[in-house]
């Protein structure tokens, strides 16, 4: 696992400053703390950070091809490599490493752009082409491993992180007000764009050529939802149980220590049995997150009696991390510079000191994201369907009575169609109070970016079930660009590499044919999973209700975190209050502080928000300024 970054000058060629390559790269050195390489000539610069996993001895980077007529950078691991590889010195090529980078070169060689088509793993890579003076960016399908960038007339500029972008004295440090708003509705920014006007990501799934003809974006990959299911359930079921343990076993390859982050749910417990089955060597190290009551409620957030209970299954060396809500306020600065871009997500402090600790002791976690986007497992699925059989005449009249807000948006939406209600797993502020905070113009303005980018998704399954619909929406914005982001900013942070079996693309692909019966029975989402794990788990991880990374963050906020809000939000000079309504804010923070309404939810997202602005706006102005 690594970092990447580079600069093409797109109209005269000039030659790159290596020091601003060594600059941008210098700021990627959490996510590569093993080794550094660069190469630079005439109109292009790259630069590199290592973390190293595979091949310890020769997978310096950038690595050339044989007849040194392109470099590579890249960051991610190919799974399949070996068999690529094979393969590829059958054809005549001649290998110089053991690493997985130098077979993505000798694709590209082969197969040119398409290469992509055949890697089988989580990667992000930049192939600089001499002969033909472009360069080739490529993602993903599921978005694992992220790729910003940045273009204007003159040169093209991407990196691994914003903040490497931002090194580049060219590159503007500018909110965009639209994506602010996007954040509001979603706490996280959707989509190409970011929080950064005129910094981007490019999308999973996607190529991009950048060269003096310009940029060209292109999507090579996708999930298709069969009309009809083709397999019985049975069959399903041993499928189901050979992709995973494949997935699962192609992750364990590694020259360095690996382990598994355990919360004690149905997901990372999967993980777990299965390397259990598969893995070779002594026991396997768990890790869990729990918090200490600071004078808060955190009984229900803690899941160190689940995590225990499968650690004891399959008799892991297990490790426990205790958080207060000291580490927890004292941590957020840090964690939104690594995060680069707001996201209210606040399941990402514990993520970020559970990989603090695991650093402790491996360099390598798996983990059981992706199970919940390709099979059903939010609540919120069965409650969207259970809204495809009420009248929709009958909800926006009953809203209008309704005693208090969070009733009325149900009713409301129960008057939709599904592609206009439904907008993801993770939502933000409601209309009524995000109406009272920029306006009605700001937030009509905001309602038609998300029906155009949601709807999008949407139209491209249109034939799909409902919940097919919803899991490929979820894929394509929740998944990349928020779960995912946390997951690898929060790891990376740590210089810990973290893989996902649940989101091999040929276990997405599977998924995605299997009838909707095999992800939802009635309330329970995951079906197949746990059939699958019947036998294997202890029943009380089976059964119980999903709960992710808890966070006791209603409390806090109301005790031990309440003046450390205050402080924050009701300050005249907050940069929240430049950009929303003064009075609305001290309406919410009174609310909440007074025990009346719940409103941590939008508390946090502010506060992430105003912390972002302070070190990513505010510090660099003051700074230029004393300049």
């Amino acid at each position: 696992m690594c970092a990447i970054c580079g600069v093409v000058n797109l109209r005269n060629g000039e030659l790159v400053d290596r020091a601003a390559i060594e600059k941008i790269t210098s700021r990627l050195v959490h996510r590569g703390p093993d080794d550094e390489g660069y190469f630079v000539e005439r109109g292009v610069g790259l630069g590199f950070r290592r973390l190293s996993i595979i091949d310890l001895a020769g997978g310096r980077q950038p690595i050339f091809n044989e007849d040194e007529s392109a470099a590579i950078v890249f960051n991610g691991e190919i799974y399949n490599y070996r068999e690529l590889a094979a393969d590829l010195a059958g054809a005549g090529h001649i290998f110089k490493t053991r690493s997985d980078t130098e077979t993505i070169l000798h694709s590209y060689d082969q197969y040119g752009d398409d290469c992509v088509d055949r890697l089988r793993g989580m990667f992000a890579f930049a192939i600089w082409d001499r002969s033909r003076e472009r360069l080739l960016l490529a993602r993903d399908r599921m978005g694992i491993k992220p790729l910003y960038y940045y273009v204007n007339g003159d040169f093209f500029a991407f990196a691994s992180e914003i903040k490497a972008l931002l090194e580049l004295p060219e590159v503007p440090r500018e909110v965009d007000p639209e994506a602010f708003d996007l954040y509001l509705s979603l706490r996280y920014v959707p989509g190409a764009r970011t929080m950064f006007k005129n910094i981007f990501r490019l999308r999973p799934g996607h190529t991009l050529v950048a060269s003096a003809a310009g940029i060209r974006i292109r999507k090579y990959w996708d999930i298709a939802y069969p009309d009809q299911a083709p397999d019985s359930q049975q069959d399903s079921l041993g499928r189901f149980r050979e992709l995973l343990e494949e997935s699962v076993r192609l992750r364990l390859i590694s020259e360095v220590p690996l382990g598994v982050f355990l919360s004690g749910g149905i997901d990372s417990s999967a993980i777990l049995a299965t390397m259990s089955k598969v893995a070779d060597g002594g026991p396997i190290q768990t890790f869990s997150v729990g918090y200490e009551a600071s004078g808060a409620n955190t009984g229900d957030s803690n899941e160190f009696e689940y995590a225990r209970l499968a650690a004891n299954a399959f008799s892991a060396d297990h490790h426990e991390c205790r958080l207060t809500s000291e580490e927890f306020e004292k941590s957020l600065p840090r964690l939104v510079w690594h995060l680069d871009e707001p996201l209210a997500d606040p399941a990402c402090i514990p993520l970020y000191f559970i990989s603090k600790f695991a650093r402790e002791h491996v360099t390598v976690v798996l983990s059981g994201e992706g199970a919940d986007e390709i099979l059903g497992g939010y609540g919120i699925y069965p409650r969207m369907l259970g809204m495809e059989t009420m009248p929709r005449w009958l909800g926006p009249p009953l809203a209008h009575v309704a005693p208090h807000e969070k009733l009325r948006n149900y009713l409301r939406m129960s008057g939709q169609p599904l592609e206009s209600r439904y907008r993801g797993v993770c939502r933000g502020f409601r209309a009524e109070t995000m109406c009272k905070l920029v306006g009605e113009d700001r937030l009509k303005a905001s309602d038609q970016r998300l029906s155009e980018l949601f709807g999008g998704y949407f139209e491209a399954v249109n034939r799909a079930s409902p919940l097919n619909r919803m899991l490929y929406v979820d894929s394509k914005v929740w998944l990349p660009d928020d779960l995912l982001v946390k997951a690898d900013k929060m790891t990376m942070a740590t210089s810990v590499e973290l893989r996902v079996p649940f989101l091999d693309h040929r276990m997405v692909e599977f998924a995605a044919t299997l009838p909707d019966s095999d992800k939802l029975s009635g309330k329970t989402g995951k079906t197949l999973l746990r059939q699958a794990m019947r036998g294997v788990l202890p029943a009380e991880i089976i059964d119980r209700p999903k709960k992710g990374f808890p966070v006791p963050l209603s409390s806090w906020l109301h005790g031990p975190l309440r003046k450390f809000t205050q402080n924050h939000l009701l300050d005249p000079k907050s940069a929240c209050a430049r950009f929303m309504d003064r009075i609305e804010i001290a309406r919410l923070v009174t609310q909440h502080s007074s025990g009346v309404m719940d409103r941590s939810q939008e508390l946090w997202t502010l506060l992430v928000f105003e912390q972002w602005h302070s070190q990513f706006i505010e510090n660099h102005v003051e700074r230029r300024q004393a300049a």
